[in-house]
């Protein structure tokens, strides 16, 4: 009777596990770039990222993921917004000599945004 009980403890374990494994992330928001663009000394080619953070309010530690490999990281600031955005964006600026900048990403349905401090590693 023992190993039974053994058995079914594992299960449960195993079961609670994997359950939080393929939890959504909450500190995470996917996103499309229409046109290259640098973050930091990275270039980013047009495709689709998923960004995610760790951090409390403030600064943030951002990791930018394309195909389940982290392609830079970087710092940001964590901006809350009045309201939820409706779409997922990104702002991009135009620096002389240097294409465009990645400064701001938004992501649909969520109350905050990710201010890029433009380094990368």
């Amino acid at each position: 009777m023992r190993t039974a009980d053994f058995l079914a403890l594992v299960c449960v374990f195993a079961l609670i596990f994997s359950a939080a494994a393929f939890a959504k992330t909450k500190d995470a928001g996917s996103f499309d770039l229409a046109q290259p663009a640098r973050l930091g000394a990275i270039q980013l080619q047009p495709g689709h990222y998923k960004a995610m953070w760790t951090g409390t309010n403030g600064i943030v530690n951002v990791a930018i993921v394309q195909n389940g490999k982290t392609v830079a990281t970087t710092k940001a600031e964590l901006k809350p917004l009045a309201k939820p955005a409706p779409y997922s964006a990104v702002t991009v600026r135009a620096v002389p000599n240097h294409g465009n900048r990645v400064e701001e990403i938004q992501f649909n349905n969520r109350k905050d945004a990710l201010i890029l401090s433009g380094t990368a590693g």
